[in-house]
């Protein structure tokens, strides 16, 4: 089948490359999260999708391997800023805890591409190093912290054992959103009733507990959304 011929696109004005920079990273981010093979995406892809010559991108990006790097650093700040906003105003380590949990199976349940490109994405090592995945370790590590704040707040573990422990919840949380993005002709049951259930038996407290704190979460994220915007909610992707 004839490889399809790029879209028209009209040429920035002149100072304006930072424009097609921002194209190519949305196609980029959009081509990772929606191909059945992510892996085999190509410069060639990403150019046809805004409409550009491949050579366009050598400007902006010395390779394909530079570009998928700079939209994983984008999808992982975006998450850790939204756990940290969530987890910000809890009145409480628990609270902080259920927040900053709730808010990431959230994201990964509401933007399963994203998520995929993040924790599912199968990139060849020379094209995506593990480096690449630093932000990723930096993550767990406030899921650590913060699970560590509520079970063990006298520190009589071993940082070891500490890490385990979140690591243990951090894998939990990973197969809820896999399970529920990749299988979603099961009735499941709420995502917030499992996950309530998750957090219980990772901090030994009653699920219907932590229930009443994901409530009272809801309610202040839905408060904040509520708040006018100030512009820095564009998406990372755009940058």
């Amino acid at each position: 089948m004839p490889e399809q011929r790029a879209a028209t696109r009209r040429r920035n004005p002149r100072g304006q490359g930072q424009v097609l920079r921002a194209q190519l990273v949305e196609a980029a981010a959009r081509l990772l999260a929606t191909l059945d093979q992510p892996e085999t995406l190509t410069l060639r892809q990403v150019a046809r999708e805004v409409g550009v010559a491949p050579a366009s991108i050598y400007g902006h990006f010395p390779d394909l391997s530079a570009l998928i790097q700079h939209v994983l650093r984008l999808r992982y700040d975006e998450l850790a800023r939204v756990m940290g906003e969530a987890a910000r105003s809890a009145p409480d380590p628990l609270a902080g805890l259920v927040a900053r949990c709730a808010a990431y199976v959230h994201w990964g349940v509401e933007q399963p591409g994203h998520y995929r490109t993040l924790f599912g994405s199968r990139m060849p090592a020379d094209l995506v190093p593990g480096s690449a995945h630093s932000a990723g370790a930096d993550l767990l590590d406030s899921v650590v912290v913060s699970l560590a704040a509520v079970t063990d707040p006298d520190r009589t573990r071993t940082a070891e054992e500490q890490w385990q422990a979140g690591l243990m919840l951090w894998t939990a949380m990973h197969g809820l959103i896999s399970l529920y993005n990749d299988h979603g002709n099961i009735p499941w049951p709420s995502l917030d009733g499992l996950l309530a259930e998750l957090i219980g038996l990772h901090t030994a407290r009653p699920a219907t507990e932590i229930g009443a704190l994901l409530a009272q979460n809801a309610r202040r994220q839905g408060d904040a959304r509520a708040q006018p915007g100030d512009g820095s909610d564009v998406s990372p992707a755009a940058e």
